[in-house]
Parts: C-alpha cells; structure tokens; sequence
C-alpha cells in the first residue's frame, strides 16, 4: 500500500504529531475538569496523583505557554474567545487560557509537519514551492482551530433551532397536564437528547440553587444566541410579568416556530438553484461538452 517510503514517512510524522497534539489536548481539557472538581471539594489529592501525565506533567506546561501567548493577543481576544466557547458549549470544559494552548499546539504541529515535508521532499525546497507551502502551513495552523470553533457553533444553533419546536410541544402538553413549567423542562430534560435538553438543565440546576427563573431564563439566552430561543424567552418573560397562561403562549410559541422552520427550509430551497449555478458552469456544462463536441471536432480536424 505505501510502495514509496517518503510517503510513508511522511503520513507516519502526520500521525505522530496529530497523536500527539491530541493527547496533550486531551490532557489539558481533563486538568481543567480537574481543576474544577478540586474547587467544589470533589477531589481528593489520591485522586490526583493517580490521574495520567499528560494530566499531571504535560498540561502545567502547555497552560503556561498559553498564558504566556495571552499577552500577545489584542485586547479582547479572550473575552471574544470565551464568548465563542460559550456558545460552543465548551465552556465548562475549557477557557481562554486553555484555547490560546490550543491554538498555539496547532501552530507549532503544523509548524513542525512542514519542517519534515522539506526535509523529505527536496523538490519543495524551491523559493516559489516553499513560499506557498509555507503560507499554506501558517493558514491552516493558525484559522484551522477557529474555523473548526465556528463550525461547531453554527452546528449547534442549528440543532437547537431544529429541536426547538419539538421541545416548545413537550412543555405544552406537559403544562396542559398540571405540571409547572419548571417540571415541564424537567420532563424536557429526561425524554429529549442534546444540546437544548443540556442548557434546559443548566437552568434547572440554577433556579435550584436559588437564582429566579428571569435570570436563570437570561443567562440561558446568553449562553446560546439561538434567535428564535431569545424570542421564546421573551415571550415567556413577558408571560411571568403580566400574568398570561403559560400554556397558551407555549402553544402559540409552538405554531410560530414551525412556521418560521418553514420558512427557513422554504428558504434554502430557493437559494438552492443560485448555488447550482457555479457547480454546473465551471464543472458539469464542460465535460458535458467535451462529450458532445468532441468526437465532431476530432472528425472535423482528421478531415481538413
């Protein structure tokens, strides 16, 4: 299968050096769980000692380097960045300081895999060849970890959003039956899987602690940035203030949400032939000619 040896090489280092940048990622997210488990007394110094090195050896260090690479950030950036884990839902798992780690890991990896293609691959060693894959390298290094951020970020608006009409249907029926709203979400959180059941039970576990269900409500709002979430989060606030049945806006909170999903589907599919449009010019319209035309041009050229 790998018949070349530098090409071998070559996916062996990628390997190697992906392995490696995950367990060094692997062990700073779990230092930062164990961080936060000790805070709340939930971790005892056996427990400690006997988690893994990467844990204990190798997360100290990259932490530090991420310290280190927060005080060449503009002003704002981890604020930004924090936002970002926010709504990615990585917040309880990583901050500003472990993302800047992260970020610079992916430089240095990606660095480092560059280094070695030159090494095995002479032919790269040309001014234009190295100047190209030396910005390629740079690129992705540096936009990969925040493309991928992004990425995830829409996918998870996208799952609430979808999940959100759904889930508004359970509080009705839930509501309609006599329980209250807080054991509505409850039920929501037992019988509904992903994203939106998750921040339903982070506002649970607030409103039991203490916090009111306006704030705890808001702080969900924050967390997500999910449009028609905020709008529903609203009309529930207003619903708590001026004294409106809570199943009555619930149901119709439910219909205006399935119509905007139509909407939004109604959407994608009228911008579905615009985005035909490049794909069949640049791609298909070509080959398609090239079947049709060239056999006559061959006839059309053997006889003149």
């Amino acid at each position: 299968m790998f018949s070349d040896p530098l090409l071998f090489a070559v996916i062996a280092v990628g390997v190697t050096v992906g392995a490696l940048a995950f367990y060094i990622g692997n062990g700073v997210v779990s230092a930062r769980q164990t961080t936060a488990k000790r805070l709340v007394g939930l971790q005892t110094r056996s427990d400690t000692l006997q988690s893994g090195f990467s844990e204990r050896a190798v997360a100290p260090v990259i932490t530090g380097l991420g310290r280190f690479a927060l005080r060449f950030t503009p002003d704002g950036w981890v604020k930004r960045a924090q936002q970002k884990l926010l709504y990615a839902g990585w917040s309880e798992r990583m901050d500003g300081n472990t993302w800047a780690a992260i970020r610079v890991v992916a430089i240095v990896g990606a660095i480092v895999l560059w280094l070695v293609a030159q090494g095995l691959f002479p032919q790269l060693r040309g001014w234009p060849l190295w100047l190209v894959s030396l910005g390629f390298v740079g690129f992705v290094g540096f936009f990969g970890p925040e493309a991928f951020l992004n990425r995830k970020i829409e996918q998870r608006r996208a799952e609430m959003e979808k999940q959100l009409p759904d889930v508004i249907d359970l509080l009705v029926i839930s509501v309609e039956a006599g329980l209250g709203f807080e054991s509505a979400m409850g039920r929501v959180v037992q019988n509904v899987p992903g994203e939106l059941a998750r921040e339903f039970s982070r506002t649970l576990q607030e409103t039991r602690v203490g916090v009111s269900r306006h704030d705890a409500l808001k702080h969900m709002a924050e967390r997500t940035d999910v449009d028609d979430l905020n709008s529903f989060i609203l009309a529930l606030t207003q619903a708590d203030q001026f004294g409106v049945s809570i199943a009555r806006m619930l149901r119709v909170q439910a219909d205006e949400m399935r119509v905007r999903r139509r909407q939004r589907a109604q959407e994608r599919a009228f911008a579905a032939p615009v985005k035909m449009v490049f794909p069949l010019v640049f791609c298909i319209f070509p080959a398609i000619f090239l079947v049709i035309l060239g056999p006559a041009v061959i006839s059309i050229s053997q006889n003149l």
